[in-house]
């Protein structure tokens, strides 16, 4: 992984003295609050509903051994012991006192963390597959080219006020996980027929109030050409993007009034006075970041371990686990594993300090030293042998980090909501309680099967619900919080935005609604088809109609009693 050189250290220990500073004055009064927003902002620093939240970046996902270990002790000694990991691969804080702030960030910046550009109308923190390196459908590694962006982009003073915020993602392999069709700006590695790489770009993607999918603006830009195009399409965005209306002033919303193809054509202008110039990539520049990216020192190992087989075989809970948890490895004999945080009864992509300990001792043992952050809200040892996946499932189950359920409704995404967020509608974590409770019946998730249910608290779709196979939104009706449902949500490769259905649920309507759904897709599924796909095959009619009128099982049970 990336490690800083001196510039590095210079410039984020700088970023603390100055920010120390500036608090000071804002507690002394010499700055207001209006003055002080957006230097705060433009160090992860919010005012949210309780207090301060502190956003800390996590540079395309990736955290070591010592970094991690970092986070558990401020969480533990600066917070209440819990952190929160974000959909954008960021950790975040909800009860840190102003005053302490700076000295959060003095002791990050000794890990070689911050929170530099994690908020404000700015270019917020890259993000990409959370199996990168080592995924086994992976064309080309994205972490050299998100750490080059993510090089060029810090402090860059054009783009420092921006029209609104502005989020990058790259994906290196054959399968999107990196939901690069809702960002701003969308980058899909490829290689051309000599094998060099390049990307082929989308603009103008993003959730939120306007949700959109970005366009493809360029199918193929040569991989030396990324800083200077992305600076032109940046460009033309701070130059003609709204500031007079901040639900319009994202990129998306450009796109949209001027077309794909309009919007590509300014680009490729503004790219005629910069193409070629100081910022062009060159070799030398991307072999100094890629080394840091070398693969670890794998052993030469089978591509099945016989000690494995017969755990599979003779442990059910540890098979469902590898099922569900375990992902494939280019490596033979190697696997990712995905330590959840999903338990019930604790909020979605929550970790207490003593889990993040526990998971950063089985990276240090287990896998190379380093962590993933999934956007999906989990944790990843991307490169543990396969003979030590029981040890390491024994571990994480007794820390509470071993559900098996990725990728079922269990392991449903949800934003902090109104609980914490001062943006928030509605509460999202009661809601995913209550769903939770409902469905927590291991047996009865895996009949379910793959099925995406994410929740977001207000329309800004922290919580991606847009994409969820099930999406719930929260909504303030004359002070009350209704949730709105979507259905047909999908990311990935055939990403799509999914359709309100009809009228909001109260509160406790919600998880019989999700249940009346969930009952249609099990009554007409086929075979093993996939709750999206039986959406998609019978038409939401039938899922609308059962939403509102069809009794749940509990329903049913309580009638007939």
């Amino acid at each position: 992984m990336y490690r800083y050189d001196h510039y590095d250290h210079a410039l984020v220990q700088a970023r603390v003295d100055q920010f120390r500073d500036q608090t000071r004055r804002h507690l002394a009064g010499e700055l207001s609050v209006d003055e002080f927003r957006p230097l705060r902002l433009q160090n992860g620093l919010y005012i949210q509903r309780h207090g301060p939240m502190l956003r800390i970046a996590v540079p395309y996902g990736l955290l070591s051994v010592a970094q991690l270990r970092k986070l558990a002790d401020v969480t533990r000694r600066y917070d209440r012991g819990s952190g929160h990991f974000t959909t954008r691969q960021n950790l975040q804080l909800n009860w840190v006192e102003l005053p302490r702030v700076p000295d959060i960030l003095a002791e990050l910046a000794q890990a070689e963390l911050h929170a530099i550009q994690t908020s404000g109308n700015c270019i917020r923190n890259v993000t990409t597959d959370h199996f990168a390196g080592v995924a086994a459908d992976e064309i080309a590694d994205p972490r050299p080219w998100a750490e080059i962006l993510r090089q060029w982009s810090s402090f860059h003073p054009e783009f420092a006020h921006l029209p609104r915020k502005f989020k990058i993602a790259i994906s290196g392999a054959t399968q999107d996980r990196a939901a690069i069709q809702v960002h701003d700006l969308g980058l899909q590695l490829l290689l051309d027929e000599a094998g060099e790489p390049g990307f082929r770009v989308y603009a103008g993607g993003g959730l939120g109030r306007t949700p959109l999918l970005g366009q493809v603006v360029r199918e193929f830009l040569p991989w030396q050409h990324l800083l200077t195009y992305t600076e032109a399409l940046l460009r033309v965005f701070n130059r003609f993007g709204r500031r007079d209306n901040a639900y319009k002033a994202r990129l998306k919303i450009l796109v949209k009034a001027l077309g794909a193809a309009e919007f590509g054509r300014q680009v490729e202008d503004e790219w005629l006075h910069m193409k070629d110039g100081p910022a062009t990539l060159t070799d030398a520049e991307v072999a100094r970041v890629a080394a840091q990216f070398a693969a670890p020192d794998y052993e030469n190992l089978a591509d099945e371990d016989l000690c494995h087989l017969a755990h599979l075989r003779e442990d059910k809970p540890f098979a469902r686990w590898v099922e569900r948890n375990v992902q494939a490895h280019k490596v033979a004999g190697y696997a990712a594993v995905t330590l959840s945080l999903k338990k019930p009864g604790a909020a979605p992509g929550d970790a207490s300090s003593e889990q993040m300990e526990v998971a950063a001792d089985l990276a240090a043992r287990y896998s190379f030293g380093e962590l993933r952050v999934s956007h999906e809200q989990n944790l990843i040892l991307a490169d543990v042998p396969k003979r030590e996946l029981y040890t390491v499932w024994h571990r994480a189950k007794s820390a509470g980090l071993a559900s098996p359920t990725v990728g079922l409704l269990q392991d449903l995404i949800a934003c902090p909501g109104a609980d914490f967020c001062g943006l928030a509608s509605a509460r999202s974590l009661n809601v995913a309680a209550a769903i939770q409770e409902r469905f927590e019946d291991l047996d009865y998730q895996h009949d379910i099967g793959e099925l995406e249910l994410n929740i977001s608290g207000c329309i800004n779709s922290c919580g991606h619900h847009h994409l969820g196979g099930i999406g719930i939104l929260g909504v303030d009706k004359n002070g009350e919080e209704w949730y709105q449902l979507t259905l047909g949500g999908r990311q990935g490769n055939t990403a799509r935005i999914g359709e309100v259905i009809g009228r909001a649920f109260a509160a406790a309507e919600v998880t019989d609604a999700v249940e009346r759904l969930i009952g249609v897709y099990l009554a007409t599924r086929h075979g093993d088809e996939a709750f999206i796909d039986c959406v998609d095959r019978i038409g939401l009619d039938a899922f609308r109609s059962a939403a509102y009128d069809y009794p749940t099982q509990t329903e049913r049970k309580t009638v007939n009693a």
